[in-house]
């Protein structure tokens, strides 16, 4: 089962002005080979220490920089502390991704920023402008992809989807027939490694009947639920990774 994409609301066209610094990663090209990252920041569970992903289909650099300075690893190799890439080309992207998380870190609103434009957007503005003293400004413009059309839960009882042990992202569906009663597991979710779709099973043991949706209604409801939540990146994932590209030179536009 693939997702049907007939039912995704359109892209959006959005603006985001923030203050992004001086961009200096962007003077430390990338290798080829190397050049197109998918990009992810957030701050630890304390506040203090700034985490970048730095993600390619055949591996990832994690770096955690605080005020004692950095320690990175990579996943892509059994030895997290051996690059799957050439010595070379993993010099030049710790260079890089060195200074880009020293940079966002050193712009410690950034992130607070852009959650706050997508904040935006999800209440429907096409433009977010951010308070601010006098300062450099960037203008990022992109489109955010639109969510897949789903329903409502039009089952018995009540549904929460949860993680679950296992590979390649697995969530399932719990299904609660009454309020304060334990959530019976009826259906799962997962990425297909081979394809990258996401697929769907129902569990054994489940009474269709009780639930009050038939076991394909439900798995073609999961699996809009799996696509919007699980796969496709949230708008503040795709601003964030319009604002780091650019600051790291992968893309440019200034206002």
């Amino acid at each position: 089962m693939v997702t049907d994409e007939t039912l995704r609301l359109p892209t959006i066209q959005f603006r985001a002005v923030l203050d992004l610094g001086e961009c200096l990663a962007a003077a430390i090209p990338l290798p080829e080979a190397l050049g197109h990252p998918d990009l992810f920041a957030d701050w630890g569970d304390d506040g203090e220490a700034l985490n970048l992903s730095v993600d390619f289909e055949d591996g990832q650099l994690h770096i955690v920089l605080d005020d004692t300075g950095p320690t990175f690893h990579f996943h892509g190799n059994e030895d997290p502390y051996e690059s799957p890439w050439p010595q070379t080309e993993t010099e030049t992207l710790l260079q890089w991704a060195l200074t880009l998380a020293q940079e966002i870190y050193t712009l410690e609103d950034l992130l607070d920023s852009i959650a706050d434009a997508a904040d935006w957007f999800e209440q429907g503005f096409t433009l977010y402008v951010p308070e601010t003293d006098p300062t450099q400004l960037e203008l990022i413009e992109l489109g955010i992809t639109g969510e897949l059309l789903t329903l409502p839960w039009l089952g018995s009882g009540t549904v929460d989807h949860e993680h679950i042990d296992g590979d390649h992202h697995p969530i399932a569906l719990v299904w609660t027939p009454v309020p304060g009663r334990d959530g019976q597991q009826i259906a799962r979710a997962w990425l297909d490694p081979a394809t990258g779709e996401p697929r769907t099973e129902a569990l054994p043991g489940v009474d269709w009947n009780a639930v009050a949706m038939a076991e394909d209604e439900v798995l073609s409801w999961l699996l809009g639920i799996y696509a919007n939540h699980h796969v496709a990146p949230t708008p503040e994932a795709q601003i964030m990774r319009a604002a780091l590209e650019r600051m790291g030179g992968i893309s440019s536009s200034s206002v």
